[in-house]
């Protein structure tokens, strides 16, 4: 049984730390709704969804130099249901209906794709300067050449992360081949190679989410507060992918409001609300590093100072 001094200190614990997260998620949320946090999702859902066939396309067009096409496209579409739940093979068609076209774009198209499949990391940065934007803080430049080569820099890792993956899944598929033919038994992990994609890809939206709050921030963020709000915030978005998922395939009557527009309706729906969460996420970041550099406890509300009573 659990002493009595035992039960009395975890009861405090639990009436006193309750009260502290509960206050410090409201005064996250009216930071987040005070910098126009909707608004700023909206941009970055719509800039990912302007970005998002290109890079794909770019990617399956330098990496299929490398890798099969076919395998590259597979282990694609789980990224893509990873990033539009409902309707990711309506993203895939439009990834291969470019790569047909691809001799038609030429290489005066290229730049093109660039340009677009950066769209989504340039808003993204704006969007985080505001969110991370405190006038306490010292003010921190960063170079021109530094803000233009970083959505290149995002892409050249999601590309060598695509490569990886596609390289492992083709030779796990190869050795399974092998064994198959030689003994007539597969390997034993072999039915196991989608669920392993699939925690493989959230593992990579949880490092994807921890490098952009380390690095697109222009003020200096700690690795630790990253990588923790990384975690919660690819944790969040797994969530709300399989409810979107359920209400998109059994509840949703979008298709009878919006006909013909519905797809493209959920598919912006969806990066809006993943935008939602990243930047709720980098909201409550920002708000434990304004308190760390006040020296303050996390609970504490430093504007209460100054102003008697908060409001959204």
């Amino acid at each position: 049984m659990t002493s009595p001094p035992l039960r009395h200190r975890s009861r405090h614990v639990t009436l006193t730390l309750l009260p502290r997260v509960a206050r410090f998620l409201w005064r996250v949320l009216c930071a987040f709704l005070r910098n126009r946090g909707i608004l700023l999702a909206g941009g970055v859902g719509y800039n990912i969804l302007l970005s998002i066939v290109p890079l794909f396309a770019l990617l399956v067009v330098l990496l299929a130099e490398v890798v099969d096409k076919a395998q590259l496209l597979e282990v694609l579409s789980i990224q893509a249901r990873h990033l539009a739940p409902a309707h990711a093979e309506v993203l895939l068609d439009a990834v291969r209906a470019l790569l047909e076209s691809r001799e038609v774009i030429g290489l005066l198209g290229l730049p093109i794709l660039l340009l677009f499949s950066s769209f989504a990391f340039r808003m993204l940065e704006d969007a985080l300067a505001i969110i991370f934007h405190a006038p306490d803080a010292p003010l921190q430049g960063r170079s021109v050449w530094v803000s233009v080569l970083l959505p290149y820099a995002f892409m050249a890792v999601l590309g060598a992360g695509l490569l990886a993956l596609t390289l492992v899944v083709s030779l796990i598929s190869g050795l399974n081949a092998l064994t198959l033919a030689l003994t007539g038994h597969g390997l034993p992990l072999a039915g196991l190679s989608e669920p392993l994609l699939n925690l493989t890809s959230f593992v990579g939206v949880f490092l994807l989410f921890s490098a952009i709050y380390k690095v697109l921030p222009v003020v200096r963020i700690a690795l630790r507060r990253a990588l923790v709000g990384g975690f919660v915030a690819a944790l969040l978005w797994e969530g709300v992918r399989l409810l979107l998922v359920y209400y998109f395939a059994n509840l949703s009557f979008v298709n009878a409001v919006y006909g013909s527009l519905a797809t493209l309706i959920v598919v912006l729906l969806s990066l809006e609300v993943g935008a939602i969460i990243l930047l709720l996420g980098a909201q409550v970041i920002a708000e434990l590093e304004h308190n760390a550099r006040l020296g303050l406890p996390w609970y504490q509300d430093a504007r209460r100072r100054a102003v008697p009573q908060q409001d959204c």
